[in-house]
Formats: structure tokens, sequence, C-alpha cells
């Protein structure tokens, strides 16, 4: 197999400096991605720096953002639950093996449970913890 080698010629430094030395003739090229970057990057700095003056405290705002995804693992768990049991369902009815309607008699049971759990969470939280706010009952 021949090998090609390569000649190391020791850098010139006139050809060196050409790099950085600008005819007169020619303009100065500006980069304006990079600075329209630097003032999107201030500018998202200085909004997150920003502290509104209405705002609610931390707690309030941590209570409406978990509200807000139970909200939406309900919704999602719903519309699981709805699919894979109907997909049960119809497994169960149209099966002629006794053990595939076993088993989606099974498979339906513990989507029915977990729903049941997602949902009761919920109820738990919305219901029976105020009544043991501060560490205390008041009912």
């Amino acid at each position: 197999m021949r090998q090609h080698k390569v000649k190391e010629t020791p850098p010139n430094p006139k050809s060196f400096m050409k790099r950085f030395h600008r005819p007169h003739g020619e303009k100065r090229h500006i980069d304006y991605m990079k600075y329209l970057y630097t003032a999107a990057l201030l500018f998202t700095f200085l909004a997150c720096s920003v502290q509104p003056v209405m705002a609610a405290n931390v707690w309030d705002k941590a209570k409406e953002i978990m509200k807000d995804v139970y909200n939406q693992i309900v919704l999602i768990s719903t519309i699981a639950a709805v699919v894979t049991a109907s997909v049960a369902l119809l497994m169960m009815n149209f099966s002629k093996s006794g053990k595939t309607v076993d088993e989606s008699r099974a498979w339906l049971k513990r989507i029915i449970i977990t729903w049941a759990i997602l949902n009761g969470l919920g109820f738990i939280m919305a219901y029976i913890t105020p009544f043991f706010a501060g560490g205390q009952w008041n009912g």
C-alpha cells in the first residue's frame, strides 16, 4: 500500500499576517446575527430578573400549577383508560380462547382500579386535605 508523505513547511510570517491585515479597498464585515443574539439574550435575562408587582406568592402559584398538571394527567388517563378498556372489552367479546378472555378480564380490572386511584388522588387533595390544614382537624 502506498502512503503519501506530507511535506511540513515552516509557517511564513508574511502569509500569517495577511490574515489580519485588511487592504484599504475592502469593507469590514459586520456579523449582525451575533449582535441580534446578544440583544435577545440580554432582553431574556432582563425579563427573567424583573419581578411583577402584583404577583401571587410562590405557594399559590405552585398550587395552581399542580392543579393544572393534575387536570391534564386525569384527562390523559381517562382517554387512555377508555381506549384500553374498549380494546379489552373487544378482545373479551370476540375471542374464542378462554385464556384470552381471562386475560382481558384481568386487564379490564387493572385499568378500572388504576383509573379510580388516579381520580381518587384528586378527590383526596381537593376535599380531604383542607380538614387537616395546619396539622389539626378543622372539621
